[in-house]
């Protein structure tokens, strides 16, 4: 078993102040790298892989982070075995798995462990409170088990799941944090942003926010709308926020997955670390304290995250040792033009080419407007059929 270090808790460092710093998308991250398969998304790489998703978390918290959530994204039972999808390993295995891993790179800094639930397509499915609960404390089981340090609850489209899975957190009488994937104009319910914050605020979370669908801006602006709501009903939280690290000024209520780019051609999109600066003071002014990331950010992108907090958290991560303050390393290169731009100005005004001359800036989203309740989001154990297929091929044309 993996020992257990006693550490400065959530609650006790956003109440001191501190900024807590999340990481990266694990998914995205470990797709890439060949060890998670794009469509599912489930995590059994921490069974499968572990030494993979060992690095990754290292190379997070060498970057600053000093939360390390558990790679338990889509851990569910139901969605492990969603349309004909075949594991070797149990759920409670991943789960298991993932816990041990996030515990034991976190025991190599001042990082705590975050034990993950997210959506269900039992949910989706419309299937009942009670059921979509019990999906929920089967994980938590494992949680539990495991001691992780608090528990989240992200990655919910509709705010009605989202209290649903608080609610079940709640029963360990650990820190609950709850992070929706909606922009400023709420849940695919139509729910507001800020009365999404009020329900999870009742329901018993401490900590709200929103993480993945949307850039880092447009998440700061609907976490910003929660606080207001939150305040205006006389209540107290504290707020997260986890964003894409891809530019979605084209999105419409359901995020970058309906872009048609979505999944494998997001790469034109990517922000660099400079806005990750950018991102980082924003949500700092807003309010908000801890500050992370979601699918499309890398280790460089949580370092720039924490190189313009540094200030602010009193100490620079130990990869900055790598990198130099707005290019300063730079100033070592052998080519002179290259040298010039050693210096925060050059980087803070550069507007980066896409090197596609024949792309556009901005694509136009499929808008299906499918959420659940409907027919086309019911789910199955069994593989999606050719005619299935056919259907969602003729209907795209």
């Amino acid at each position: 078993m993996v020992p257990t270090v006693i550490k400065v808790g959530i609650l006790e460092r956003l109440n001191a102040g501190e900024v807590v710093i999340g990481d990266g998308g694990f998914v995205f991250a470990l797709e890439k790298r060949g060890y998670v398969k794009a469509g599912p998304w489930t995590p059994e790489a921490a069974a499968e892989h572990p030494e993979a998703v060992r690095q990754l978390h290292r190379e997070f918290l060498r970057a600053g982070a000093n939360v390390m959530q558990t790679f338990t994204f889509y851990a569910s039972d139901d969605k492990l075995e969603n349309r004909g999808n075949k594991l070797t390993f149990t759920g409670a295995q991943i789960n298991e798995a993932a816990c041990d891993l996030a515990r034991e790179v976190a025991n190599e800094g001042d990082a705590l462990v975050a034990g993950g639930v997210s959506q269900t397509p039992s949910y989706l499915s419309c299937k009942s409170e009670k059921d979509v609960k019990a999906i929920f404390k089967k994980q938590l089981d494992v949680f539990v088990k495991k001691d992780v340090d608090f528990l989240i609850a992200e990655y919910f489209e509709h705010v009605e799941e989202a209290v649903w899975a608080v609610e079940v957190l709640k029963e360990t009488g650990k820190p609950v944090a709850a992070s929706l994937c909606i922009g400023p104009d709420g849940d695919m319910h139509g729910v507001s942003a800020a009365e999404c914050a009020v329900k999870l605020v009742k329901a018993g979370a401490e900590i709200v926010g929103v993480n993945c669908h949307f850039d880092p801006l447009t998440c700061v602006k609907a976490v910003k709308l929660m606080k207001e709501g939150v305040e205006k009903a006389g209540l107290k939280a504290h707020y997260m926020v986890q964003p894409l690290a891809f530019h979605t000024p084209d999105c419409n209520c359901q995020g970058f997955i309906d872009l048609p780019e979505f999944p494998f051609g997001l790469e034109p999109r990517i922000l660099t670390r400079w806005d990750m600066h950018k991102y980082a003071r924003e949500a700092y002014n807003v309010g908000i304290r801890f500050i992370g990331g979601c699918c499309g950010f890398e280790p460089y992108h949580i370092r720039a995250v924490a190189e313009e907090l540094a200030t602010d958290r009193g100490f620079l991560p130990a990869g900055s040792e790598k990198h130099g303050s707005w290019g300063a390393g730079l100033e070592m290169h052998t080519k002179p033009w290259v040298r010039a731009r050693a210096r925060r100005g050059y980087w803070e005004e550069l507007k980066p080419a896409s090197g596609r001359p024949l792309c556009p800036s901005m694509s136009t989203p499929d808008s299906w407007g499918v959420t659940k309740g409907d027919a086309a989001l019911m789910q199955q154990k069994e593989a999606t059929s050719q005619d299935q297929l056919k259907q969602l091929f003729d209907r795209s044309k």
